[in-house]
């Protein structure tokens, strides 16, 4: 119980990731100041408040990203804070709106609380491989992404690539903001996650399982970067329980072809009816690598991306978000 008589934070608790979060927080002895958006809607809590340790160790404020102030009573007497309130959407009507302001003027919101509380010793957030792999550069078997990769917000502008702008943008001005305040930040930032769901509703990035086996006639010809969310959510405790942890740490178990996680999920589930046909007859999106280093030596050992996937169809059927 390592966390023992410890107070921490963790934003946007209700999430796919958070809820791992509090949930090892919990399992660990930590108390845990949680916010959510909406603490009276039981679809965004119930699964956080039935979780073991909840009843003892669990505090749910409401906070919301874009209200300045309102994290201060969620931060306060924290010796670390979670930021992993982020909207995820893949399209947005109104990408300032929905995706940017809340992502970089949350981010922002978050830390000015922080700055407040001489207690907390680190800030761990929650950033993404979106703020990382989206340059321009191209891509090969040979190239090994790493944390010295920087997304280019203009390349993800012209793009249009709205939700990897908006993370960009919010770490950029992380940096910016924590080196200048003094606050000790390490970044998370993971591929696209999936494993099983704690809450009830489906979140984006499992979304991109579920459109694989629920009856569509082609796949994607898309690269993946997976991981595992239990995985996610131990990189962020490792981040503040060891001392030495700094800078950012990229979290991506496997980089596979969407038409290879299908074989994968076939022989898991051959009762599936899995897309044989490619949406496109360009060459297959390239492969590439991503550094697993750092993610080691904080002490990751990556869930086998065959155990991951079982474990999302799995939730997903339990969920009745598909049947079969």
């Amino acid at each position: 119980m390592s966390g023992e008589g410890k107070v921490v934070s963790v934003s946007g608790a209700s999430g796919y990731i958070a809820s791992w979060l509090v949930k090892f927080l919990l399992q660990r002895g930590y108390t845990v100041k949680a916010s959510v958006r909406e603490p009276n809607d039981a679809r965004k809590t119930e699964h956080l408040l039935v979780l073991d340790g909840a009843k003892e160790r669990l505090q749910l404020f409401k906070a919301d990203l874009m209200d300045e102030g309102s994290f201060d009573p969620v931060v306060e007497g924290c010796e670390c804070v979670f930021h992993t309130a982020s909207p995820f959407y893949l399209s947005a009507t109104d990408p300032q709106a929905e995706l940017i302001d809340p992502a970089l003027k949350g981010t922002l919101n978050v830390l000015r609380s922080c700055t407040k509380v001489p207690s907390i010793k680190r800030v761990v957030i929650t950033s993404s491989m979106a703020a990382v792999a989206f340059n321009g550069k191209p891509l090969a078997p040979d190239v090994i992404i790493d944390e010295t990769w920087f997304s280019d917000p203009d390349f993800c502008e012209k793009s249009k690539l709205w939700y990897m702008l908006s993370k960009t943008l919010a770490e950029e001005a992380a940096w910016k903001f924590t080196k200048e305040n003094g606050i000790d930040m390490v970044t998370i930032n993971p591929g696209l996650v999936i494993g099983p769901l704690l809450q009830p509703t489906l979140n984006t990035s499992s979304e991109s399982v579920l459109k694989l086996i629920n009856g569509a006639e082609k796949y994607p010809n898309t690269t993946f970067r997976w991981v595992d969310v239990r995985d996610v959510a131990n990189a962020h405790i490792y981040a503040f329980e060891n001392s030495s942890a700094s800078g950012r740490y990229c979290l991506v178990g496997s980089v596979v072809h969407s038409s290879e996680t299908l074989e994968i999920l076939h022989k898991l589930f051959p009762e599936l009816k899995i897309p044989k046909e490619c949406a496109d007859d360009k060459p297959p999106s390239t492969k590439y690598q991503v550094s697993k280093k750092r993610a080691e030596n904080l002490g990751i050992k990556f869930t086998p991306l065959d155990v991951s996937l079982k474990d999302t169809v799995e939730s997903l059927k339990e969920k009745n978000l598909v049947s079969f």
